[in-house]
């Protein structure tokens, strides 16, 4: 089992949560119960965005089922500099620096020397809010 992916009950997914669907880490936005069949288990249908690409993505399981989950860190980084689709970051507990897209919603918000939360999980990153602002 890799370091970064544990497992939880499909009883403990609810919306806000993260599960990996197809390999991507992805946050949950909805779920649809079904009710079971006269020989099967209830089903339950999944419509999550992934973390790093912004898809939406399904996944069908049973109501019984374990799903994976992703362990996602998030972390505090100082922008250095821009360019018009990357932004180079430096960790401010390590003081690594590295660089990631601009997400689309925070195109033309961002500022060299403002703080940046990230997401990192399965040696990915992505910005997901502007902390303070330089």
């Amino acid at each position: 089992m890799p370091e970064d992916i544990m497992y939880s009950s499909m009883k403990d997914i609810k919306p806000g949560k993260y599960l990996l669907i197809d390999g991507i880490p992805c946050k949950v936005v909805e779920l649809d119960f079904s009710s079971p069949g006269k020989h099967g288990a209830a089903k339950v249908r999944i419509t999550a965005v992934g973390v790093f690409d912004n898809q939406k993505r399904t996944m069908l399981a049973t109501s019984h089922a374990d799903v994976e989950v992703p362990i996602i860190t998030k972390k505090k980084a100082q922008i250095v500099s821009l360019t018009d689709t990357t932004v180079q970051l430096m960790d401010l507990e390590n003081y690594d620096t590295f660089e990631v897209t601009i997400p689309e919603d925070l195109k033309g918000s961002l500022k060299a020397g403002a703080e940046v939360e990230i997401l990192e999980s399965m040696g990915k990153r992505a910005i997901s809010r502007v902390v303070g602002g330089a």
